[in-house]
């Protein structure tokens, strides 16, 4: 079953993450395009996903994480979660 891309808000911070970042970065801009770039997958990952069963972490999600990994040169997905 997909998980929804929905974020988690302050759950687990004070500080959110829009205001981390700043508004000139350029990780503004690319989210944008990977954002549209996601939505037009969006059906795609529908048809791949079960209907049933617990629901597993969005793809979008993974896919921009994966998009920061590589921008940043992270060797492991461990340590992209530190």
């Amino acid at each position: 079953m997909r998980g929804g891309d929905a974020g988690s808000g302050e759950l687990f911070s004070y500080v959110s993450c829009e205001a981390r970042v700043p508004s000139d970065h350029p990780l503004r801009g690319i989210r944008a395009i990977v954002d549209e770039a996601l939505e037009v997958l969006s059906p795609r990952f529908d048809e791949l996903y079960s209907r049933i069963g617990r629901p597993s972490i969005a793809p979008e999600k993974l896919l921009r994480a994966l998009l920061l990994q590589a921008f940043y040169s992270i060797r492991s997905e461990r340590q992209l979660m530190e």
